[in-house]
């Protein structure tokens, strides 16, 4: 199975396109040869002319890997029956180039291919007698450290375009949960002022204005949030949010009877010790679940939010006594609440709860997460 897969590989995309280096190389070489053949009379013309033309293709080693394999490495093993065993030094550059480009460059099929085919020719060269066994074991180390230093390459190339994908999946996440955990939480803030006040305003008229006034709060902080977002987005600015919330916020969740859905929030342990990440995700989360008993528990009236932090664990409860909504739609924050749980190596578990209501339940092992 791992031979097929490696037959069936595609070419790494994208190739990188013909420039001035190419023809620099293909200048120098040039030079090379006819200084070659200034200085070693016995070369033939035709050895000479043989090299230079090979040389002047090297532009096309990275488009077409194969055949430029196939044509060198025929060509060295039939020019030493014609010539004599007289074969240009500068030749040999092109079989240092050429191994190296194919596995760097090639598909799995021309990688192949082209090994059976040096192998054949160097098999050739041996047989013939144009080259001793111990040179022949020589030409095809070499060739085989220079294939490895292309696949090498190849590899290495590979994993670190997967290790990027991977940092951009998780900044990603990362701005999802910000973007929720921000901008979503004031718009859902608003949604639910405006809901009571509705709900209010015929019996307090002045309800409206309190609700107008924290709409008004709220919308102001969501801008300055999205402002901050997008500037990071467009123009890699540093983030310029409002400090993040910790373990010691957790009394801004509670609200008395009167302003909404009551929430109780009770803290048993010494949160002050707690590490700021580890504070700060469990501040999200209570906020997360909080925010959605209000708007979506029916007929709840009350929600209860219980701390408790022991010698190796931190433990979270969120519950409400109403009854869960049939359809709350797409959301994200019980996604987004699972991905900081497992950040921490955390469990969430999250459902309706056998004695009415629905409870969000997490615990985060105080020693992080493991290495």
């Amino acid at each position: 199975m791992l031979g097929l897969s490696f037959w069936r590989e595609p070419r790494p995309v994208p190739v990188p396109r013909r420039g001035r280096r190419d023809f620099l190389l293909v200048a120098a070489l040039a030079v090379l040869t006819l200084v070659e053949g200034l200085l070693r009379r016995e070369l033939p013309v035709a050895s000479l002319l043989l090299s230079a033309g090979f040389t002047a293709t090297l532009p096309w080693r990275r488009e077409h890997p194969l055949p430029m394999v196939l044509l060198s490495f025929g060509a060295g093993a039939l020019v030493p029956l014609l010539t004599h065993d007289a074969v240009p030094d500068t030749y040999t550059m092109v079989y240092l180039l050429l191994p190296y480009c194919v596995t760097r460059w090639g598909s799995g099929r021309e990688i192949v291919l082209a090994a059976a085919g040096i192998l054949g020719c160097l098999g050739l060269s041996a047989l013939a007698g144009t080259t001793g066994s111990a040179d022949s074991l020589g030409g095809l180390a070499v060739v085989a450290a220079v294939a490895a230093a292309g696949l090498a390459r190849r590899y290495r190339v590979r994993a670190r375009a997967r290790e990027l994908e991977q940092v951009r999946l998780v900044e990603r996440e990362r701005l999802a949960r910000d973007l929720h955990d921000t901008v979503a939480h004031h718009v859902s803030a608003m949604a639910i002022r405006a809901q009571a006040g509705l709900a209010i305003a015929p019996a307090r008229p002045e309800a409206a204005v309190e609700a107008l006034q924290v709409i008004e709060a709220e919308a102001s902080r969501a801008l300055a949030e999205m402002r901050s977002m997008v500037r990071v987005l467009r123009d890699g600015e540093p983030a310029d949010y409002a400090p993040d919330p910790d373990a010691a916020d957790l009394h801004r969740l509670a609200r008395p009877a009167g302003a909404g859905l009551p929430v109780d929030v009770r803290v048993d342990g010494d949160l002050a010790s707690l590490p700021a990440a580890l504070g700060g995700a469990l501040f999200r989360m209570a906020q997360e679940s909080v925010t959605n008993a209000q708007r979506h528990a029916r007929q709840a009236t009350r929600v209860e939010v219980r701390v408790s932090v022991d010698d190796d664990v931190l433990r979270l409860r969120v519950g409400d006594d109403g009854a869960p909504a049939r359809d709350t739609g797409r959301g994200y924050g019980l996604t987004g609440m699972g991905e900081r749980a497992r950040l921490f190596d955390g469990v969430l578990r999250a459902g309706p709860d056998p004695a009415g209501g629905w409870t969000v339940a997490v615990e985060l092992p105080l020693a992080g997460p493991a290495r």
